[in-house]
């Protein structure tokens, strides 16, 4: 993860955070269930290829504790966290049998949550990810039992493949764990591997100090100074990270107010807004046009905040019966611009909106409006808004006529495609309402009572009830 999260990353630590203070779900108890009896079995199995002697307290006692200590500083992920472990691990692993190693672990992670639970920031259930979480270290203590090596009279051979066997244990026994809890996807947790680097350089620290802890045991406290410092670092992360989660907090509770506003002021605008966020997001186009999170974010606050600047606009006008003569159309409209203009005070990444919000009565052929922009031109977001909200103005009853049956509807976006809609858009939206809605409803009002699908009546009132105003021929 980048200093900078991207909005996935955003996304996935936000619920890594949310879930931290949760109790064990039902599916993630099992997860973990299997994982410690598994790691149960595995630690025998390491103990019988090669059972524990001896070993000096002294200095596994004060590795154990530097250990705990290691545990504390935590880095925030997008699946969880990661922690200098190596500076203390590695010195572990000399001072103390390898078959034992693994149960010192899942012991200092346990205690180094212990400060959390009387704190009551996490559930006791969540001790019993200690477990789990100590699985790295039986890749290296298969290794050294297996070989019959005691890692302080190791080579460089045999210390690079316990160091690869840590890594693959922990991220197959991870990269499990969050298919399972969290049903994070293989790219997602690549994308976290850029930890494996910083643990391959810290545990070349930890070998050097390994080297000295059985002629002088104090000397595995020499990470401690380091683990200061980067506790440090671990804490302005943790601050900024969730300083940046309230601020996107922020940003959709101000549009989701500003929907109510909308819907304050007039009542058919403000639900015909939210239910283009339906038909933009719960019918999934977005997903059909395999947009990014950061475009589906964007997509989903313009199609809340699409008609917002008609606030600014007359109600004689918005709620007009017949047709608009030629200065309200003019009036009606500067909504697009007064829609931008607000979102442009609200700042940040409501900026972006905001040029979405103008240009969603933008026509694929450039006749629509503010600007006259043409095809790709558009932005891709205002393109999916404006079939949507046209969609929607069709299927509900306006001031000015009923609801348009399904068929109809649909008969005025495939005949408009290419001219005010773009056709890629209007082919997958097609899809997507064919499935949804084969056949008319038992509500839709009756087609005969309806005007012909080649006429004008197609999309919002704002866009279409002008004089002259005529589709292209299909």
């Amino acid at each position: 993860m980048s200093f900078s999260p991207s909005l996935e990353e955003q996304q996935l630590l936000e619920d890594t955070l949310r879930l931290e203070q949760a109790p064990l779900p039902p599916r993630e108890r099992l997860t973990e269930g299997f994982l410690m009896v598994a790691f149960a079995v595995a630690v025998a199995v390491v103990w019988l290829a090669d059972p524990p002697g001896s070993f000096a307290f002294a200095p596994a006692a004060v590795c154990l504790l530097v250990l705990v200590l290691a545990m504390r500083v935590r880095f925030d992920t997008p699946l969880g966290f990661t922690v200098a472990t190596q500076l203390a691990f590695v010195p572990l692993l000399f001072a103390m049998p390898v078959a034992i190693a693994p149960l010192a672990v899942a012991l200092a992670l346990a205690i180094a949550r212990v400060p959390d639970l009387l704190r009551g920031s996490i559930r006791p259930g969540r001790l019993l990810l200690a477990v789990g979480n100590s699985w790295f270290s039986l890749g290296p203590a298969a290794v050294f039992a297996i070989a019959g090596v005691a890692p302080r009279n190791a080579g460089a051979a045999l210390m690079i493949a316990a160091l690869a066997a840590q890594f693959a244990v922990d991220f197959g026994i991870s990269g499990l764990r969050f298919w399972l809890d969290r049903a994070a996807d293989l790219l997602a947790q690549l994308r976290e591997s850029w930890v494996y680097a910083i643990d391959a350089a810290l545990s070349a620290v930890g070998v050097v100090i390994a080297a000295d802890i059985h002629s002088h045991p104090l000397a595995a406290l020499a990470p401690v100074p380091m683990l200061a410092v980067l506790a440090i670092f671990a804490q302005e992360r943790h601050h900024r990270i969730e300083h940046l989660l309230q601020l996107n907090n922020a940003y959709r509770g101000t549009a989701l107010v500003l929907g109510d506003v909308i819907e304050a002021d007039d009542g058919y605008t403000g639900e015909h807004s939210r239910s283009v966020v339906a038909l933009a997001l719960a019918l999934a186009l977005a997903d059909q046009l395999h947009l990014s999170a950061r475009r589906r974010r964007n997509l989903e606050f313009a199609a809340l905040l699409h008609d917002i600047g008609k606030i600014a606009i007359p109600k004689e006008i918005i709620n007009k019966p017949d047709r608009l003569d030629p200065s309200e159309w003019k009036i009606i409209q500067t909504h697009t611009l007064e829609g931008q203009k607000m979102l442009d005070r609200v700042g940040g990444f409501m900026r972006e909106v905001g040029l979405i919000v103008r240009s969603h009565h933008e026509r694929w052929d450039g006749r629509g409006y503010p600007d006259g922009l043409v095809g790709e031109g558009i932005p891709l977001e205002a393109r999916i808004i404006a079939c949507c909200d046209s969609w929607n103005a069709m299927r509900t009853d306006r001031p000015y006529r009923q609801a348009l049956s399904h068929q109809v509807a649909l008969a005025e976006l495939l005949a408009n495609g290419g001219h005010q809609f773009d056709p890629t858009i209007i082919a997958a939206f097609t899809r997507i309402v064919e499935a949804t809605a084969a056949a008319p409803r038992a509500t839709d009002p009756p087609p005969a009572k309806q005007a012909q699908p080649r006429k004008p009546l197609f999309a919002d009132r704002d866009s279409k009830r002008t004089a002259g105003s005529k589709p292209s021929p299909a």
